[in-house]
């Protein structure tokens, strides 16, 4: 499921230049979060960068859109075709 930031945002923009799929964006009043791009850092990471510095927690998995590692990997080489990630990518779902 691609990750959405709440309305507890504080829009201190620590978030945005840690997301590997820049999927992040200053909205008018908050951060949001691009779910066409957003791939939970699955490939990059093992959790989601954006929650892990956020310092109110307001990044959260969007329980309106679930996805799959498989779609999410999927989405990765789509937007990173130069990127190699092989079988064994970092996911949150490896945990």
């Amino acid at each position: 499921m691609a990750t959405i930031i709440t309305d507890e945002c504080i829009s201190c923009g620590v978030c945005e230049p840690e997301c590997p799929n820049e999927a992040i964006t200053e909205g008018d009043e908050i951060y949001v979060i691009d779910p066409n791009l957003c791939t939970e850092c699955v490939g990059f990471h093992d959790e989601e960068q954006c929650a892990a510095v956020c310092p109110v927690d307001c990044c959260i998995p969007d329980p309106d859109n679930a996805e799959t590692e498989d779609v999410l990997i999927e989405r990765a080489r789509a937007i990173h075709p130069d990127v190699d990630f092989g079988d064994n990518f970092p996911s949150r779902f490896r945990k």
